[in-house]
């Protein structure tokens, strides 16, 4: 168990401050709260050694207050709370020697996890770097953040994880560095499996040659075929000189088949030929060339189904199936989203960024984390730079709540009962039964208020992050279209006082 900690907190948000209240004392430890930096100095200078100071980027980070907190900063340790546009703000903090952060919406594990990182000093010593801590390295460095990881991959590409899904891709990509192996890339469109692709050309021990790229659905069967293996003049008609391959083109380096789920079957024989001898022929040649390349291959295409039809076969699938990444829809890995609009803006044109000062509001922000995104990472940043260009977040917020009502017109299906096995503990029941309830009552308050999520928010004393973030951990969803609201919503009425359950 943790020990008791002194915590000092500097925030403005009542909302941050009451969840920090709550959670510290459930957790033994003590509270004492400033108004702000001046008055958290004269407590300092009177006696009071916190063990942790919480403060909030909205403080200003050039007074004079802020600059004495962190005078004494090696006597206790700081943890900024920040918001997902707040990254100036929390590198700030870290030039400074902030090595804590907290962002917001604050999240129950988070807040516990920082505690436990305070509370075990020499964990936390083995995570900084000698003279610079590991938590606050600048965007686009190569660094792991509160397992935070972006990547530069040069052209404009660059990968990210913030999820353990994407922090396990990550790890997979380092140990395939040494193996020469085929790999296979599966995910929805827009997922990023070309910068999966990249990812293992980078470290790969053939790094210093060429990545090329093949969209295998983009080319007809026979203009395929000359794409990859070249041709000899001659060949054909119209082939007035010799033309080297996609193959030869990624001599001793690397190539990515791309959308190979939609290549024809008579391509996919051919290619399974070349995977096996190592050997492949330009169009119109006699001898064989060397195919000396590290094939990565990528879909869309649900492999399992198009095994199952015969229009994938199956030995070529066994022959790029070494190693699969699958990558993650992007609606599964939600936390991403703010540093991926963060990397969106910060690679904008100077035309679009310069003297303008565009803060994304919290509810654009919300309907951004509540939103699908069938499109992936692709959709999000054509959506940030319409964003960026337009300077109109309330009709970007339309845009958002509209595409959210009109995916959300199901009928959510009753939750199956729990089954239970010798395995089943009492605390298991216990804690599922706890989260059925809560469900249900949320459930209930948001279809009495027609999904008004504000609304019903306030009547279940909740906050409206809170809010988003309970429908999103019980996947709720509306049972009747947004339009069959009651009456006393649609007349602009205030909502009942009781909620009829």
């Amino acid at each position: 168990m943790s020990p008791n900690l002194l915590v000092l907190s500097i925030l403005r948000s009542a909302e941050t401050r009451t969840l920090l209240s709550q959670i510290l004392e459930r957790g033994g430890h003590k509270l004492v709260q400033a108004s702000g930096p001046e008055q958290a100095r004269i407590l300092l200078d009177n006696g009071v050694e916190p063990d942790l100071v919480i403060l909030e980027s909205s403080l200003p980070t050039s007074s004079s207050g802020f600059y004495n907190i962190l005078r004494d900063s090696a006597k206790f340790a700081v943890c900024l709370v920040y918001g997902s546009g707040e990254l100036n703000a929390r590198n700030q903090a870290a030039a400074l020697g902030v090595h804590l952060f907290l962002e917001r919406p604050l999240i129950e594990g988070d807040i516990l996890s920082m505690l436990d990182q305070v509370s075990n000093p020499c964990s936390l010593e083995q995570e900084r770097e000698p003279g610079w801590s590991s938590l606050a390295k600048p965007v686009g460095a190569n660094f792991e953040a509160r397992g935070v990881i972006r990547e530069e991959l040069g052209d404009g590409r660059y990968f990210l994880a913030a999820t353990p899904s994407m922090l396990k891709i990550y790890r997979q990509v380092q140990l395939l560095a040494d193996v020469d192996a085929p790999v296979l890339i599966l995910g929805e469109s827009g997922t990023g499996k070309e910068v999966i692709a990249h990812l293992i050309h980078k470290h790969s021990r053939r790094a210093q040659h060429s990545f090329v790229n093949v969209n295998c659905a983009a080319l007809p069967t026979d203009l395929l075929e000359s794409e990859l293996f070249g041709y000899r003049q001659g060949a054909f008609t119209g082939a007035i000189k010799d033309k080297p391959g996609k193959f030869e083109q990624a001599y001793r380096g690397t190539l990515l088949l791309d959308e190979i789920g939609e290549m024809s079957a008579q391509m996919q024989a051919k290619l399974l030929h070349v995977l096996q001898d190592g050997q492949y022929n330009r169009l119109g040649a006699r001898e064989s060339s060397r195919a000396d390349v590290r094939v990565i291959a990528a879909t869309n295409v649900q492999i399992e189904s198009a095994l199952v039809g015969k229009t994938f076969r199956e030995d070529l699938y066994y022959r790029l199936n070494v190693f699969t990444i699958n990558v993650p829809p992007l609606r599964d890995r939600r936390e991403e989203i703010p540093y991926l609009i963060e990397e969106t803006i910060r690679r904008m044109s100077e035309s679009l960024r310069s003297g303008h000062d565009f803060i994304f509001p919290s509810r654009l922000m919300d309907a951004i984390l509540l939103y699908d995104w069938r499109g992936n990472v692709r959709e999000l940043r054509n959506f940030v730079t319409r964003t960026m260009t337009m300077r109109d977040p309330e009709t970007a917020i339309r845009e958002l709540e509209t595409k959210i009502d009109a995916g959300s017109r199901v009928v959510q299906e009753e939750p199956a009962p729990l089954p239970l096995t010798e395995n089943t503990g009492m605390r298991s029941i216990v804690r599922d039964m706890k989260d059925r309830a809560e469900a249900q009552i949320i459930k209930d308050a948001l279809e009495v208020s027609g999904w008004n999520r504000r609304h019903a928010a306030k009547y279940l004393n909740i906050s409206y992050r809170g809010l988003l973030y309970k429908i999103q951990q019980h996947h709720l969803t509306p049972k009747a279209p947004s339009l069959s609201r009651p009456a006393w919503h649609l007349q602009g009425l205030n909502m009942p006082s009781k909620l009829p359950f």
